[in-house]
């Protein structure tokens, strides 16, 4: 019960070969699984913004769940949960970074009230991306950022919205679901960003975590490649269920690109 309050920041460099020059030490911070006003309140959020912001990324990566559906059930949407995280939003604001921040929604938010979550997120400077790319232009190059909608309960369209990508340009995909990955890397991308497992939670030395959510039990948590592909999987800030963590603290994500070779 003391490990959900231990945030750290993880220092990653993906090497990337099509990366324009101009975007070379490029940063990402990625944060993901906020859950705010179940077991993550405003103080806790305000510690994330802070030490986000000592970090001076260039761009902001959110990888869904700003809200929190309590229980199991899913079936219907449950609007007064998604109220609970909307006093996230100010606290958000505060983020700061020059090339843009940008987020995609998590199962969380498709099954609260996804149309608030992604309001809350684009009022406070956030460009929610639904089945959308959007280009980041610095001098005379770009790179694009596309955010896959939640795929648990069918929301994303991988092929469509990759497929708008164009002349093969570099691209960073935000998709919550981490295990979508291999449906992410049949197509030219070179990096994807994911959270949604929470690293478990709860890891047992020698065995891994004995909980997963769909969609994150093959790549759970840290660094993969899968064929071209570099995935990450986050394993959040916030927790669920019990605030509970176990060798598998809460974590900023800071990534370097690097041009290889």
């Amino acid at each position: 019960m003391v490990e959900p309050n231990r945030l750290i920041v993880k220092n990653v460099e993906l090497s990337i070969g099509r990366l324009p020059e101009a975007f070379e030490g490029t940063s990402v911070a990625q944060i993901s699984d906020i859950h705010f006003a179940e077991f993550l309140g405003a103080d806790h959020l305000s510690d994330v913004v802070r030490q986000t912001n000592a970090l001076r990324p260039d761009i902001v990566a959110f990888t869904g769940d700003l809200a929190t559906r309590p229980g199991r059930d899913d079936s219907k949407i449950d609007k007064p949960a998604a109220r609970k995280a909307v006093p996230a939003g100010p606290i958000l604001a505060d983020l700061s970074a020059p090339l843009g921040r940008y987020a995609v929604l998590g199962n969380h938010d498709l099954t609260t009230d996804p149309g608030l979550m992604s309001e809350v997120l684009n009022q406070h400077g956030f460009k929610v991306l639904r089945n959308q790319t959007f280009p980041i232009e610095r001098d005379g190059h770009r790179i694009w950022i596309a955010g896959i909608d939640d795929c648990l309960h069918g929301r994303g369209d991988v092929v469509g919205t990759l497929a708008s990508i164009p002349n093969r340009e570099q691209a960073i995909v935000l998709v919550h679901e981490p295990d979508m990955a291999d449906m992410v890397a049949k197509h030219p991308v070179d990096v994807q960003l994911s959270g949604h497992s929470h690293g478990g939670q709860v890891r047992i030395p020698l065995i891994g975590a004995p909980i997963l959510p769909k969609l994150a039990r093959k790549y759970p948590l840290g660094s993969y490649r899968i064929r071209n592909l570099q995935l990450y999987t986050n394993p959040g800030v916030g927790v669920v269920g019990l605030p509970l963590r176990f060798d598998c603290p809460p974590e900023i994500t800071l990534f370097t690109l690097r041009r290889d070779g």
